[in-house]
């Protein structure tokens, strides 16, 4: 009877199952995916559109087709699985924003195209770590967003009113302040493009804009990169022990298969003497 059950073939629903997980076709997609993407940057080339034209819609058609293919064999195979990841809910939005037709007021649809690439995201492991550490900091950079924004605020209501009669363009409005206190944050001309022509009627600016660029540009900026740098190590770090204790439950189940042969192997000798005794 064991016999006759073991020799049954696999469902369908499990050959699927190891057909989609397996890394064949995780390469297989993501060739998929490089090529699709060179494609679609070929098709801004009004060179390559005139030689290569319908090669080039050719290919963006298949890869389309091959994309709409993979998400159906996944959810033939995941069932309501398919939908508790939030990665193939991603891939799915992004497949069926290319269904969309591109025509008409939604012709800016076809831009979209290039998002295919983003799909890279959710099939190679270490970009989905970076985007998860990504998302796992948002909580922490709503803090200093908001820390950031009081700062702004509070520098662009002095700006306006220390500077802003003499230079209206810069300092006129607090919008208008808080946009060229962005431009020194990022440190983009901000000393002769700004800070020199305001302090050649302010000599004493300095004693604002210096303590500004400090506190924005080598402050609260370095907290960003330090949050995601710690829920990077963080993600990982959790990477790491559940896969060690996979491993750890690997090598305790090969011990105890390892035990129950060798009991077996013990049961089996001593029938053996006994069948010959007798």
């Amino acid at each position: 009877m064991n016999e006759a059950v073991s020799s049954l073939p696999a469902s369908p629903a499990r050959g699927l199952v190891s057909v989609v997980e397996s890394r064949a076709f995780s390469t297989a997609i993501t060739a998929v995916i490089i090529i699709n993407a060179i494609s679609l940057g070929l098709e801004t080339s009004p060179r390559a559109m005139a030689s290569f034209g319908p090669w080039l819609h050719a290919i963006d058609t298949a890869a389309l087709w091959i994309f709409t293919l993979e998400l159906g064999l996944k959810l033939t195979a995941w069932r309501t699985r398919f939908f508790r990841d939030g990665w193939n809910l991603f891939d799915l939005a992004i497949v069926a924003i290319a269904w969309l037709p591109a025509s008409g007021p939604l012709a800016v649809l076809r831009a979209l195209r290039i998002m295919r690439i983003l799909r890279l995201i959710s099939i190679v492991p270490q970009m989905r770590t970076v985007v998860g550490a990504l998302l796992r900091s948002l909580p922490g950079m709503g803090s200093i967003v908001a820390v950031l924004l009081l700062v702004y605020y509070v520098a662009a209501v002095m700006a306006t009113k220390l500077f802003g009669a003499e230079f209206p363009d810069w300092f006129g409005s607090i919008g208008a302040s808080m946009f060229s206190l962005f431009q020194i944050m990022t440190l983009e001309s901000w000393s002769m493009g700004i800070v020199r022509p305001v302090m050649e009627v302010y000599p004493q600016a300095w004693l604002f804009f210096v303590p500004f660029i400090v506190v924005t540009s080598f402050t609260v900026l370095n907290l960003f990169i330090a949050l995601i740098v710690n829920s990077m190590q963080t993600l990982q770090t959790r990477t790491e022990d559940t896969v060690r204790g996979e491993a750890v439950v690997a090598h305790d189940e090969r011990e105890a298969l390892a035990r129950q042969i060798e009991a077996l192997t013990a049961e089996v000798g001593a029938l053996r003497r006994r069948l010959e005794r007798n």
